[in-house]
């Protein structure tokens, strides 16, 4: 085994040319940790806000960065009884806690990693680890969504949306979502059973005519803007509102208190417990990520900017990174 990697590293905070790749030491394994051969990650808004400097604190440069793995095995530790070498997993690296996806290699400790699904090629699985783990703290964990209940997913063609929609249908809900008129079939493909056009449409008026008034019991927010303040004027009586946006929102909730509503801020919490709970519904065909584009690892920087513009293009789903390969797809872009 040679001692140097490619790794992709952030040399600066700033755009998207702020990358470098390099050659650098692959990392030592500890007792309790995994080196993984990297075969792909993903991109994540997360990977924009770092690389622009929203946690410039958290991130001390030179950085490699990145919260997406799916691999093999190539080492194990010392006390390591979970995994041999040769096995596949997928895992989110612990954010703001050392070098991330954008590698050849990464060393993890143990307990963030899960078995790789069976069914996922490993572009598919370093697509859902994050924002599956997202979901799962969102709606299991903090909403505690059940069946039978009516959940407003707002940006259904997104990375975080497109699982949403899946694991939501998997649990028994309702879901409602939002997208433009020409993703309307594609986000019912994926179990949407009613979809709201924000360009032409007051989600609010179409919710209250959905539920005939009732309103919706959940609702899961990916996209920032207004939602906080908007979102409870759609709620039935004691719903919940779970965001994963840390964007500054107006702070006027009192339709939320009108209706004793509760609201959760998702930082996703990286475990093992979570990758296996969405492993089952994967292997089991009742979630599956969506690719909308792939790129090498060489090319990081025109996937952050591809991320970051998706509205210039029609970009359903995942940015993915072919590590171990060259395989380039891109969406197309709009006129």
């Amino acid at each position: 085994m040679t001692d140097q990697m490619k790794a992709v590293v952030l040399a600066r905070f700033g755009g998207a040319d702020a990358f470098e790749l390099r050659d650098v030491p692959v990392p030592k394994v500890g007792p309790r940790q995994v080196r993984v051969r990297v075969h792909a990650t993903a991109l994540n808004p997360l990977d924009y806000q770092v690389r622009r400097g929203d946690y410039a604190d958290y991130v001390p440069l030179p950085a490699i960065t990145g919260h997406d793995i799916s691999g093999v095995i190539e080492e194990v530790g010392s006390h390591v009884t979970e995994f041999r070498v040769g096995d596949e997993v997928s895992y989110t690296p612990q954010i703001f806690g050392g070098p991330g996806s954008y590698a050849e290699q990464h060393v993890a400790d143990v307990g963030l990693v899960g078995r790789k699904p069976e069914n996922l090629t490993h572009l598919e699985a370093a697509s859902l680890t994050l924002v599956g783990g997202t979901v799962w703290e969102a709606l299991v964990t903090r909403a505690q969504l059940t069946v039978g209940e009516t959940i407003l997913i707002h940006g259904g063609t997104g990375g975080v949306g497109t699982i949403a929609i899946q694991v939501a249908k998997a649990m028994g809900a309702r879901v409602i979502t939002t997208a433009k008129a020409g993703d309307h079939e594609f986000v019912r493909s994926l179990g949407a059973d009613a979809v709201i056009d924000y360009t032409s449409t007051d989600y609010v008026d179409a919710v209250a005519e959905l539920t005939r008034g009732k309103g919706v019991d959940v609702v899961f927010d990916t996209i920032g803007g207004d939602t906080l303040t908007k979102s409870p004027l759609t709620l039935a009586d004691f719903g919940r509102v779970v965001t994963i946006v840390d964007i500054a929102q107006p702070q006027n909730l009192i339709e939320a208190w009108g209706r004793n509503a509760a609201y959760h801020f998702v930082f996703t919490r990286q475990n093992r417990g979570k990758l296996d709970a969405l492993t089952g519904l994967v292997e089991r065909g009742l979630v599956k990520p969506v690719l909308g584009a792939i790129l090498p690892l060489a090319r990081m920087g025109e996937a952050h900017e591809l991320l970051e513009n998706r509205r210039s293009y029609a970009l359903r789903g995942k940015v993915a990174i072919d590590v171990a390969g060259d395989t380039v797809a891109l969406p197309p872009r709009i006129s």
